[in-house]
């Protein structure tokens, strides 16, 4: 890395400053540039990094969990100030799919000073009247913080609708709503289910791969739907309401996920969903409280990462 101005979002509740500015140091020496900024309980990073991004930095390095790397990222979209992620949360999604170092301060910097920037896409969600960035997923139903929440010996089964099949007793107590869903301003179609998912990438701990053609930079979001009746009774109702009535068209080339009759998965640029019963709702893991409709749209390659 040549000479470069760094600026350091940074939750205190997460890392001790001692042993972040000591890795810090140790990485970038004194040849560079940096200003420290401090997230608040009341601000998770947005506001520090849009000072950061005032201030002429080439580089803001997120150091936390996924609130702060999602805070960071939404405002740094758009711009030409590339993102760095230390991850020090329980789930570090959006670093498990870049393959940032876990759990290794020095790794994950030596990773922003070596590693080339690249452009991935960021999804937005609006709702309730306002518009939030997200670098991973959004959703209802069972989430990916469930699903990772099981014994080490399920993570280690081939597949994920298997690992979802054993959260039978999560899905037990879930209750089906009616749905209804426009994709890419289509005509909008009834479907009944209890969970969806919407992603930029696909993978949550243990290597499951919840959205299998889910891509960083492929300028598409893609979808999963999921109906249930019982704990391991799998319906087809988004094949039959939605995937049979012509959704398929969205597919421009190229070979889609291949998909089960339980599940089927859809990319598009942008989908609206209204909801007969209100769901509490999640980006990229934090809860968001309860939506009865919402609009998600994708810009792609609207961030740069290092």
């Amino acid at each position: 890395m040549t000479h470069a101005r760094i600026g350091i979002v940074w939750n205190p509740s997460k890392v001790e400053q001692e042993v972040l500015q000591s890795a810090v140091s140790g990485v970038f020496g004194d040849e560079q540039d940096i200003r420290w900024w401090e997230t608040t309980p009341e601000d998770p990073g947005r506001g520090m990094a849009e000072e950061a991004r005032e201030d002429s930095r080439d580089i803001v390095i997120a150091v936390g969990g996924d609130g702060t790397v999602r805070a960071v990222a939404e405002s740094l979209a758009g711009s030409d100030v590339a993102l760095g992620i230390v991850p020090q949360g329980t789930g570090n999604l959006l670093a498990r799919n870049l393959e940032v170092p876990l759990n290794d301060i020095t790794a994950a910097l030596e990773r922003v000073r070596d590693g080339e920037p690249r452009r991935i896409d960021l999804g937005w969600v609006s709702h309730d009247g306002a518009e939030h960035a997200f670098a991973v997923m959004v959703g209802f139903g069972i989430d990916a913080q469930m699903l990772v929440e099981t014994d080490d010996d399920l993570k280690s089964k081939a597949g994920w609708l298997a690992y979802v099949e054993a959260m039978g007793r999560a899905l037990a107590g879930t209750e089906m709503t009616d749905i209804t869903v426009s994709v890419d301003g289509g005509n909008p179609v009834a479907v009944r289910g209890h969970t969806m998912l919407i992603g930029n990438c696909g993978m949550v701990q243990g290597g499951i791969r919840l959205l299998p053609d889910a891509v960083l930079d492929d300028g598409k979001l893609d979808v999963l739907m999921v109906s249930a009746d019982g704990p391991l009774q799998w319906l087809d109702t988004f094949r039959s309401f939605v995937w049979d009535n012509g959704i398929r068209r969205f597919f421009a080339g190229g070979d889609e996920a291949v998909s089960t009759e339980s599940a089927q998965h859809i990319a598009l640029e942008t989908i609206s969903v209204e909801l007969e019963t209100p769901l509490a709702f999640e980006i990229d893991g934090e809860e968001m409280g309860d939506v009865t409709s919402f609009d998600v749209r994708v810009e792609a390659g609207a961030l740069l990462v290092r």
